[in-house]
């Protein structure tokens, strides 16, 4: 059977996640060692690198505006401002500045242009609401402000890098995306291969390609889905050896034993031994019965329960109290579910009469929860130690000190937790308040499967 498409949501597995986030975290650390440490090596030169262009152009504006013609300056300041971006202002008392940003790379490109023009010069980020960078210097007795595009001086280092950064940091998280993903998803289908062969499914084979271990495991997990599908072939052709040869010498039996004359004891004696002798190989052919859930239909539970109710209520000593949802389903086989609880209700019937009653009360309850169905069938016996409970789902166990003596292999409830698990279902047993036991049954909602079912 195809393993459908939620099954291989690995996505949504912790082991992807924690690949990703590692990754992203080892991403993410080096990559911010790696800006602090170039930012560290790279500033000091970056900052005496503007330092000079500062002191460069006040120093060239200063000498020009000294030794031009006076009736050339303003034609001069015009093309320093039209050709260069200069613009030289005359510095006055009630100019508003605003100081610059305050950082490691302005504090040393200040110290560097006062040592070379003086320590009484000043630098502004606006004057009189204009932006750009202002530096003060003189000529003879006068101030002057020399203002020179932002974008000059002030190198666009962290808008550039974040940039860069961001990329480069996106680009590194969808490698780290894909790495998990090549990491996870050979797991993430091995994982649900796994899950559908412990529901009965038979998955497709895996992709045997990619990494050596990859492709050895898979190749491995492969054959061995082979080898059970094998087993399971030969396992059923093995019952049904069995139940011909075992049920065909026990039927000659049954028939001479009418036959021979007996005392009508020793008759009714020898036909309960065969009848038993019976029932145990039936128990052991249901144990070992394959169930084959690609087949799985809609079944009635409502309906179905409704029916094993009333039969039960036909036996002698035995009141049924049904409590039960309208229109319950459940994907299934319905001979199987049925199987299940006859099973439940003559264990029930055999071991869950309560102590001076005169009958035998079983509760049968059925309903809805979310994504679930909830099937319960509880008596009102002695029930059973709670340190035993768990013994009872195992093969061949027989809790005679609390449930009476049994006829039979001790197979029953073993019978009823196989065939619940190969519908994907879950067995849970606990004593019920007031005394007995309550066996209950988990099983999918096929009304909400898109919906993922877990127990």
């Amino acid at each position: 059977m195809p393993i459908s498409s939620h099954h291989l949501n690995w996505i949504r597995s912790g082991l992807f996640w924690r690949t990703f986030f590692l990754l992203a975290f080892l991403i993410a650390a080096s990559m911010a060692a790696w800006i602090a440490s170039y930012r560290a090596v790279e500033e000091t030169p970056r900052a005496n690198q503007i330092a000079a262009q500062v002191i460069s152009v006040v120093t060239i504006t200063r000498a020009a505006l000294t030794h031009s013609a006076p009736d050339l300056r303003r034609e001069l300041l015009f093309d320093l401002s039209s050709n260069e971006g200069i613009r030289v202002y005359p510095l006055e008392d009630t100019d508003r500045v605003e100081p610059p940003i305050e950082n490691s790379v302005v504090r040393s490109i200040q110290e560097s242009v006062r040592a070379a023009l003086g320590k009484d010069t000043r630098f502004a980020r606006t004057v009189n609401d204009v932006a750009g960078f202002w530096v003060s210097f003189t000529i003879a007795d006068d101030e002057y402000w020399l203002m020179l595009d932002r974008s000059r001086v002030e190198a666009s280092f962290g808008v550039q890098w974040i940039g860069w950064g961001a990329a480069t940091l996106l680009l590194s998280l969808l490698g780290a995306l894909m790495i998990s993903g090549l990491i996870n998803q050979p797991l993430a289908r091995l994982t649900a291969a796994t899950r559908a062969i412990a529901n009965g499914q038979w998955p497709a084979p895996l992709p045997e390609s990619g990494p050596t271990e990859i492709r050895e495991a898979n190749h491995s997990f492969n054959q061995m889905v082979d080898d059970l599908n094998r087993v399971e072939s030969d396992r059923a052709v093995v019952l049904a050896g069995i139940s011909h040869d075992l049920r065909t010498p026990l039927a000659r039996m049954q028939l001479e034993v009418e036959m021979a004359g007996l005392p009508d004891d020793a008759r009714k004696g020898m036909q309960s031994d065969l009848e038993q002798m019976d029932a145990i190989i039936g128990q052991f052919l249901d144990y070992a019965k394959p169930v084959d859930s690609s087949h799985f239909k809609s079944v009635d539970l409502t309906a179905l329960l409704s029916e094993a109710a009333h039969e039960a209520a036909r036996l002698p000593d035995v009141q049924v109290h049904p409590f039960m949802e309208d229109k319950v389903t459940v994907l299934g086989n319905a001979i199987d579910i049925k199987r299940v609880v006859n099973n439940l209700v003559e264990n029930a019937r055999r071991y869950g009469k309560a102590t001076d009653a005169h009958h035998v009360d079983i509760d049968i309850c059925c309903r809805i929860e979310g994504d679930k169905v909830m099937l319960e069938i509880a008596d009102h016996g002695a029930g059973v130690p709670a340190e035993e409970i768990a013994r009872l789902l195992r093969p061949f166990t027989r809790m005679d000190s609390a449930r009476g003596q049994a006829n039979g292999a001790g197979l029953g409830l073993a019978i009823v937790d196989r065939i619940v698990k190969r519908h994907g279902g879950k067995l849970h047993l606990f004593n019920r308040d007031g005394g007995g036991l309550t066996v209950q049954i988990v099983l999918a909602n096929p009304r909400k499967r898109h919906s993922p079912f877990t127990i």
